[in-house]
């Protein structure tokens, strides 16, 4: 390994510890079933066309992270949702978050400009969804600075990051861990492993991927892979529920035992 990489890994990890560390706002999860939720970052169109309908042959609902900034366009995650997709997935029961307006790296970008971004993107989704909130967040590129952290977390419910695991006993509302299924997009035992430790744990894992695609983009995963995942999920004995959603059982159960 040269320098520059091991420069790049360790100011990533530091990153990483300095974000994790900071404001974190805490709750302890006393919940007696697992949970599991899919998300996609971005939105692209293949998330909902392809993914979507996945979910809904197995009658079962996501979470698709939002950023207007890039409705229509193209990206390295392929080309993004329209107002149809938009509009689709709120009429099947998804749940649409936040993904800041512009898709500001979160760590790049100063706290108040990455705060007014996603005002911004709560102001788009009001004018074309009317009725329709933004209620959960999740993190675009890296994790977040301290600051933009606090400031995001004042605003969701919980607001969701990376870290390749699962969510249990105490758990940080303003940096939930999610497993990226691109990372293991040819290894689907080791995400099976996963979802089994996270079953023996009664904890909640967030899946997160980006497009679905038969030839997909270093972001995404194919049809038939996410379709054994969900598959596999769905006879897990976990409830599978969009973030918001699992977040407000699992805080109910909770309540109801504490």
């Amino acid at each position: 390994m040269n320098l520059s990489n091991l420069g790049a890994r360790f100011k990533g990890r530091f990153q990483r510890s300095l974000s994790t560390l900071s404001f974190p706002r805490p709750f302890r999860m006393r919940n007696q079933t697992p949970f599991i939720s899919f998300t996609f970052d971005d939105f692209p169109c293949s998330a909902f066309r392809t993914g979507g309908a996945i979910l809904k042959n197995a009658r079962l609902r996501g979470t698709f992270y939002t950023s207007f900034g890039l409705m229509g366009k193209e990206a390295p995650t392929g080309r993004i949702f329209s107002l149809d997709d938009l509009r689709g997935a709120v009429a099947e029961g998804h749940e649409i978050g936040c993904h800041t307006y512009a898709h500001y790296d979160s760590w790049r970008t100063a706290p108040g400009v990455f705060e007014e971004s996603i005002i911004e993107n709560q102001r788009a989704l009001a004018g074309l969804a009317p009725g329709v909130a933004f209620k959960t967040f999740s993190y675009p590129i890296s994790w977040p600075r301290p600051r933009t952290k606090r400031r995001a977390g004042r605003r969701f419910a919980c607001c969701r990051c990376g870290g390749q695991t699962f969510n249990s006993n105490v758990i940080d509302l303003n940096s939930l861990k999610a497993f990226f299924l691109e990372k293991s997009r040819n290894d689907a035992t080791r995400v099976k492993s996963l979802i089994d430790q996270n079953i023996q744990s009664q904890g909640w894992l967030i899946l997160a991927t980006h497009d679905i695609a038969e030839k997909p983009t270093p972001y995404g995963c194919t049809p038939s892979f996410f379709e054994e995942i969900v598959a596999y999920s769905a006879a897990s004995g976990a409830r599978i529920l969009p973030v918001i959603e699992a977040w407000q059982a699992i805080c109910d159960s909770s309540a109801q035992v504490g």
